[in-house]
């Protein structure tokens, strides 16, 4: 009797807690994982950034320009006397004055990518309803998993199959939703360094900097691209409540979704999501050849 209760219990708390992460963490997934033109409009996210070259972060890296000329005037300088080797000077104005432009409209530079990324992915999951005639989105992803997994709050089905597949989907979803917000943080985060890439194109000592931040940004927004394919995968097999096959696929395509930053990383490089290797692989982007 005591087991019963037990085991009723427990039952009834991971019904409970599956109940709660379809109801919110599938849709919220939609929210973060598929970035468009709105993660840069916002007030405070522009003014952070500086709305012109006499505010925010710009007006730092407007002073580091500043730095720049001054740092190549004296060098200049100094080649006069054969002390140093110093590049041409108009080259030299020319790139700087490149340069400040770039610096200076990285929100817009930095928006269009955004937007061009977000086209290219609606494309890929467009395509993929007009073949299956469903939204391609992780909130409808809840329909196939309460379709091929049942869970009954009045029996332990905890210990079956069944509720070992559905603890390892929602924990799959929890572990999803949580690096798909570190890939969102740190797109902004990226933005926000964009004016001090394109500062760093000023001198070739530097401009590694500018590739490294390109590639991480570049491999941030590509997971949305690779993302959306698995997701048209996903929605294309053939799934039954009663073929274990089915349910392991959808397993596998989870844990896909959680490595697809790996694969984008392997491919093109850029920064891992892993919290363990974030930090780590921060350190390319200040690693200079």
């Amino acid at each position: 009797m005591t087991s019963n209760t037990i085991l009723s219990t427990i039952n009834e708390l991971f019904s409970s807690l599956f109940s709660s992460i379809d109801g919110s963490i599938y849709s919220a997934l939609d929210d973060i994982s598929f970035i468009d033109a709105s993660i840069i409009k916002s007030t405070y996210f522009e003014k952070l950034l500086g709305t012109s070259s006499s505010n925010g972060i710009l007006i730092i890296a407007n002073a580091l320009l500043i730095g720049f000329v001054l740092y190549f005037a004296v060098r200049h300088l100094l080649s006069s006397f054969a002390i140093v080797e110093s590049q041409n000077p108009y080259k030299f104005i020319l790139k700087l004055i490149l340069v400040g432009i770039c610096m200076n409209g990285s929100l817009f530079l930095c928006e269009q990518i955004v937007n061009m990324n977000s086209f290219v992915s609606s494309a890929i999951r467009d395509v993929g309803k007009e073949f299956l005639n469903i939204d391609i989105c992780f909130s409808n992803l809840v329909h196939i998993s309460d379709y091929i997994i049942s869970f009954e709050e009045n029996s332990a089905n905890i210990f079956s199959i069944d509720g070992i597949i559905k603890t390892v989907v929602s924990i799959g979803f929890l572990n999803l939703i949580f690096l798909y917000s570190i890939r969102y943080i740190l797109v902004k985060v990226f933005i926000l360094l964009s004016p001090f890439a394109f500062l760093c194109l000023s001198t070739r000592s530097t401009s590694p900097i500018f590739k490294s931040w390109l590639k991480c940004f570049i491999s941030l927004l590509f997971v949305e691209q690779l993302a959306s394919l698995i997701l048209i995968v996903m929605f294309s097999i053939d799934y039954s409540p009663d073929n274990l096959i089915s349910k392991l696929l959808f397993i596998g395509s989870i844990f896909a979704l959680m490595k697809v930053n790996n694969f984008v990383r392997d491919f093109i490089g850029g920064i891992s999501l892993d919290t363990y290797n974030t930090m780590y692989g921060m350190k390319g982007l200040i690693n200079i050849k």
